[in-house]
C-alpha cells in the first residue's frame, strides 16, 4: 500500500511548482484550431461566435478533468478505464483503436502541413521542407518519451504563444460590449464577400463546428492528459510507468489514510486542468479577435498558403515588422508545439489500445517498442501527407477537427462518467471509495458535455457536407 501513498500533495503556493501537465495539454491543443481556424473564423463570422470557443473548451475540460481525476485515484490512464467498461470485452477500446488510427494520420498530417506554411512565411524555404523539418524535429523530441523534457519545452511554447496573441488581440480589442455580445449563442450569416473565397460556404456551421472540434483538442487530447498526469506522478500514478494497468489488489485494499493522501492530489489536478482551460480560452479567443480585427476589414478568408502570407503582410503593414513577425512566430511555435504533443500522445494511445486488444502483439513487443513503431508510422504518413496536401492546410485541419474533435466526444463523455461512477467504485475498497467518491458536479458536467456534443454530431455534422 505504501507504493500508492508515499508522497503528499503540496499545499498553498507550493502547489504551483507541481503544475505541468496543463502546459503540455495547452501547447498540444493550442495549434491548428487556434492559429488557422480561430483566426479564419474570426475573419468570416467575427467575434459573435466567441461562445463556440467557450463551449468547446469548457465542456471538454470536464472530460479531461474527470479522466485525470480517475488517473490520480487509480494510477492508470483513460484507455485502461475504457477497457473496464461494462459490456463485451475490449469493445470500447476496439472502437477507439480503429477510429483513432485513421484520425491520427489525418490530424498529425494537417498540423505538419500547416506548420510548413507558417515556417515558409518566416524563412524562404518550401512549405514541403518546412513541414518535413517540423516532423523530424518533433520526432527527435518525443523519441525518448521523457516527461520532463516535454514539460519544459511545452511551457516555453505556451509562453511564446500567449505573448504574441495577446499583443495582437489587445491592439484590435473590439470593446467590452462587443466582446460580451459574442457569448450570446448567435449564429451569424456568412458575408457575401467571404463566399467568394475558395473553401468558404454559406452555411456558417461549416466554420463553427471545426472550431468547436479543435477547441481544447479532440478525443485524443483528453486521453493524453491522463498520460501527462502519469508522467507527473500525481497521486496513485506516482512511480507509475506508461502502458500498465492499475494494480487492482492494491486498490482493493486501499486504506482510508492512503485515500486521504490521494484525495489531496485531486486538488492539484483541479488547479492544473483549470489553468489549462483558462489559458486555452484566452489564447483561442485572442486568435479569433485578431482575425476579426485584421482580416475581416480587408475581406480576407485565406484557404491555402495565403493563410500565413495574408496574416504576415497585414500584421506587418499595421504594426510594423516586429508586430507581424511576433504573430507569425507565435503561430508557427503553436503548430510545432501541437505536432510535438500529438506525436507524443497518439503513439501512446494506440500502443495502449493494441496492448489490450491484441495481447499476442503485446507479448512479442514491449510497450516502448510499440510506441516507437507508431511514431515511425506517423513519421511516414506525415511525410506523405505534407507532400500530397502541403498547400491545403485548412481542408486537412477541418477534417481532423471533425474526425477527432466531435464524432467520438459524446461517447467519451459517457464513458468517462461510467468510469468515475461505475468502474472506480468496483476497483477501490469501500472505505477508499467513501473518500475518493467524485462530487456530483462531475456527473453534471459530463452529462451536459454528452448532450451538447451529441447534438452537434446528430443534428449539425451531417448537414455540413
Amino acid at each position: 500500500m505504501e507504493q500508492l501513498c508515499k508522497k503528499s500533495a503540496p499545499k498553498g503556493l507550493a502547489l504551483l511548482a507541481m503544475v505541468g501537465p496543463s502546459f503540455i495539454w495547452c501547447a498540444e491543443y493550442i495549434g491548428s484550431g487556434e492559429v488557422i481556424l480561430a483566426t479564419r473564423t474570426g475573419a468570416i463570422l467575427g467575434t459573435s461566435v466567441l461562445w463556440a470557443i467557450f463551449v468547446g473548451i469548457f465542456f471538454k475540460y470536464w472530460i479531461g478533468l474527470s479522466g485525470a481525476r480517475y488517473t490520480v485515484c487509480t494510477g492508470e490512464g483513460m484507455i485502461d478505464m475504457f477497457d473496464r467498461l461494462p459490456g463485451p470485452r475490449h469493445w470500447a477500446v476496439w472502437i477507439i483503436l480503429v477510429a483513432q488510427l485513421f484520425s491520427a494520420m489525418i490530424s498529425i498530417g494537417s498540423i505538419a502541413t500547416a506548420a510548413g506554411i507558417f515556417i515558409n512565411s518566416l524563412i524562404p524555404i518550401s512549405p514541403y521542407f518546412g513541414g518535413w523539418f517540423v516532423t523530424v524535429f518533433a520526432l527527435i523530441v518525443v523519441w525518448s518519451g521523457v516527461f520532463d523534457v516535454l514539460k519544459v519545452l511545452m511551457s516555453l511554447v505556451v509562453l511564446i504563444i500567449l505573448v504574441g496573441v495577446l499583443y495582437v488581440a489587445g491592439t484590435v480589442f473590439p470593446g467590452w460590449q462587443e466582446l460580451l455580445a459574442g457569448f450570446g449563442l448567435t449564429i451569424p450569416a456568412v458575408p457575401d464577400w467571404a463566399t467568394q473565397w475558395g473553401g468558404v460556404h454559406s452555411n456558417p456551421w461549416r466554420e463553427i463546428l471545426p472550431l468547436i472540434g479543435w477547441a481544447a483538442g479532440g478525443f485524443a487530447s483528453q486521453v493524453w492528459y491522463t498520460y501527462w498526469i502519469i508522467g507527473a506522478g500525481y497521486g496513485a500514478a506516482e512511480h507509475k510507468s506508461f502502458g500498465k494497468p492499475a494494480d487492482v489488489n492494491l486498490l482493493a485494499n486501499m486504506t482510508r489514510a492512503c485515500a486521504e493522501k490521494i484525495k489531496s492530489w485531486c486538488h492539484v489536478v483541479y488547479a492544473d486542468a483549470t489553468l489549462a482551460m483558462v489559458i486555452g480560452n484566452v489564447a483561442t479567443m485572442g486568435f479569433l479577435i485578431a482575425g476579426a480585427g485584421i482580416l475581416a476589414p480587408n475581406q480576407l478568408a485565406p484557404e491555402g498558403p495565403q493563410v500565413a502570407t495574408a496574416l504576415s503582410t497585414l500584421f506587418s503593414s499595421q504594426w510594423g515588422k516586429i508586430g507581424g513577425t511576433l504573430f507569425m512566430i507565435s503561430g508557427a511555435v503553436a503548430l510545432v508545439g501541437t505536432q510535438i504533443g500529438q506525436l507524443a500522445g497518439w503513439p501512446r494511445l494506440l500502443a495502449d489500445a493494441v496492448r489490450l486488444c491484441i495481447p499476442r502483439f503485446n507479448k512479442k513487443f514491449s510497450w516502448k517498442t510499440q510506441f516507437r513503431m507508431f511514431l515511425v508510422l506517423f513519421f511516414i504518413t506525415n511525410m506523405t501527407l505534407v507532400y500530397s496536401m502541403g498547400y491545403k492546410p485548412v481542408f486537412l485541419v477541418k477534417a481532423g477537427a471533425i474526425l477527432d474533435g466531435l464524432l467520438l466526444t459524446p461517447l467519451q463523455a459517457l464513458a468517462v462518467a461510467l468510469g468515475l461512477y461505475v468502474v472506480m467504485p468496483r476497483l477501490l475498497s469501500k472505505e477508499a471509495w467513501n473518500v475518493l467518491k467524485p462530487h456530483w458536479i462531475f456527473g453534471v458536467g459530463l452529462a451536459i458535455a454528452f448532450i451538447i456534443f451529441g447534438y452537434f454530431c446528430v443534428f449539425q455534422v451531417p448537414y455540413i457536407f
